[in-house]
Protein backbone atom coordinates (compact mmCIF):
# COMPACT_ATOMS: atom_id res chain seq x y z
CA UNK A 1 0.00 0.00 0.00
CA UNK A 2 0.73 3.48 -0.57
CA UNK A 3 2.34 5.20 2.53
CA UNK A 4 0.59 9.14 2.41
CA UNK A 5 1.83 11.92 4.08
CA UNK A 6 -0.85 14.19 5.71
CA UNK A 7 -0.72 16.70 2.54
CA UNK A 8 -0.80 13.68 0.43
CA UNK A 9 -3.83 12.41 2.30
CA UNK A 10 -5.19 15.61 2.32
CA UNK A 11 -4.81 16.06 -1.24
CA UNK A 12 -6.34 12.27 -2.31
CA UNK A 13 -9.67 12.61 0.30
CA UNK A 14 -10.01 16.15 -1.80
CA UNK A 15 -9.59 14.21 -4.99
CA UNK A 16 -11.92 11.78 -4.09
CA UNK A 17 -14.68 13.91 -2.63
CA UNK A 18 -14.60 15.81 -6.05
CA UNK A 19 -14.49 12.99 -8.21
CA UNK A 20 -17.78 11.84 -6.20
CA UNK A 21 -19.37 15.23 -6.93
CA UNK A 22 -18.67 15.02 -10.22
CA UNK A 23 -20.29 11.81 -10.48
CA UNK A 24 -23.35 12.49 -8.99
CA UNK A 25 -26.35 13.23 -10.35
CA UNK A 26 -27.26 16.75 -10.39
CA UNK A 27 -25.59 19.80 -11.32
CA UNK A 28 -22.00 20.50 -10.71
CA UNK A 29 -20.52 23.24 -8.02
CA UNK A 30 -17.76 25.93 -9.02
CA UNK A 31 -14.46 25.96 -6.91
CA UNK A 32 -16.23 29.32 -5.98
CA UNK A 33 -19.77 27.49 -4.84
CA UNK A 34 -17.98 25.12 -3.33
CA UNK A 35 -16.18 27.13 -0.84
CA UNK A 36 -19.29 29.20 -0.43
CA UNK A 37 -21.30 25.88 0.35
CA UNK A 38 -18.49 24.43 2.68
CA UNK A 39 -18.33 27.44 4.41
CA UNK A 40 -21.85 27.93 5.03
CA UNK A 41 -22.42 24.35 6.49
CA UNK A 42 -19.04 23.71 8.10
CA UNK A 43 -18.48 27.05 10.09
CA UNK A 44 -21.28 27.53 13.17
CA UNK A 45 -23.26 31.01 13.19
CA UNK A 46 -25.05 33.07 11.15
CA UNK A 47 -23.53 33.64 7.50
CA UNK A 48 -24.03 36.88 5.48
CA UNK A 49 -22.88 38.20 2.22
CA UNK A 50 -20.68 40.74 3.41
CA UNK A 51 -19.21 38.04 6.47
CA UNK A 52 -18.62 35.42 3.39
CA UNK A 53 -16.80 37.60 1.25
CA UNK A 54 -14.63 38.66 3.99
CA UNK A 55 -13.94 35.59 5.37
CA UNK A 56 -13.18 33.82 1.98
CA UNK A 57 -10.73 37.14 0.76
CA UNK A 58 -13.37 37.50 -2.60
CA UNK A 59 -15.91 40.58 -3.50
CA UNK A 60 -19.56 40.41 -2.49
CA UNK A 61 -20.22 40.05 -6.05
CA UNK A 62 -18.31 36.75 -6.21
CA UNK A 63 -20.62 35.35 -3.06
CA UNK A 64 -23.74 37.04 -4.60
CA UNK A 65 -22.75 35.01 -7.88
CA UNK A 66 -22.25 31.90 -6.10
CA UNK A 67 -25.41 32.19 -3.55
CA UNK A 68 -27.62 32.61 -6.30
CA UNK A 69 -26.32 29.31 -8.00
CA UNK A 70 -26.44 27.41 -4.74
CA UNK A 71 -30.21 28.77 -4.19
CA UNK A 72 -31.40 27.34 -7.72
CA UNK A 73 -29.57 23.99 -6.77
CA UNK A 74 -31.84 24.11 -2.94
CA UNK A 75 -28.58 24.18 -1.20
CA UNK A 76 -28.45 27.60 0.45
CA UNK A 77 -31.39 29.96 0.56
CA UNK A 78 -31.45 33.74 1.77
CA UNK A 79 -33.68 35.24 4.42
CA UNK A 80 -33.82 39.07 5.91
CA UNK A 81 -31.78 39.47 8.86
CA UNK A 82 -34.34 39.69 11.96
CA UNK A 83 -31.74 42.19 13.48
CA UNK A 84 -31.22 44.21 10.93
CA UNK A 85 -33.27 44.84 7.65
CA UNK A 86 -30.54 45.63 5.87
CA UNK A 87 -29.05 42.24 5.86
CA UNK A 88 -29.85 39.02 4.29
CA UNK A 89 -28.69 35.96 6.11
CA UNK A 90 -27.68 32.70 4.38
CA UNK A 91 -29.31 29.40 5.54
CA UNK A 92 -28.80 26.21 5.27
CA UNK A 93 -31.70 23.81 3.45
CA UNK A 94 -32.26 20.11 3.67
CA UNK A 95 -31.10 19.43 0.29
CA UNK A 96 -27.86 21.22 1.49
CA UNK A 97 -27.96 19.06 4.58
CA UNK A 98 -27.96 15.95 2.42
CA UNK A 99 -25.14 17.14 0.33
CA UNK A 100 -23.14 17.55 3.09
CA UNK A 101 -24.09 14.20 4.55
CA UNK A 102 -22.62 12.85 1.01
CA UNK A 103 -19.72 14.22 1.14
CA UNK A 104 -18.90 13.41 4.45
CA UNK A 105 -19.16 9.43 4.09
CA UNK A 106 -17.66 10.07 0.85
CA UNK A 107 -14.51 11.72 3.19
CA UNK A 108 -14.66 8.63 5.87
CA UNK A 109 -14.16 5.99 3.33
CA UNK A 110 -11.43 7.90 1.89
CA UNK A 111 -9.85 8.78 4.99
CA UNK A 112 -9.94 5.25 6.37
CA UNK A 113 -7.46 2.77 6.63
CA UNK A 114 -7.95 -0.20 3.71
CA UNK A 115 -9.57 -3.48 4.85
CA UNK A 116 -7.51 -5.16 2.08
CA UNK A 117 -4.23 -3.77 2.73
CA UNK A 118 -1.62 -6.52 4.21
Amino acid sequence: MDSFTSPDLAMQTLREVIVALVRRDGPALSAHQLAVYLTCYLKQGDHTVRGLAADLNVSKSVITRSLDKLGEMDLTRRAPDPSDRRSILVERTGTGNQLMAELRGIAAEVAAPSKSAN
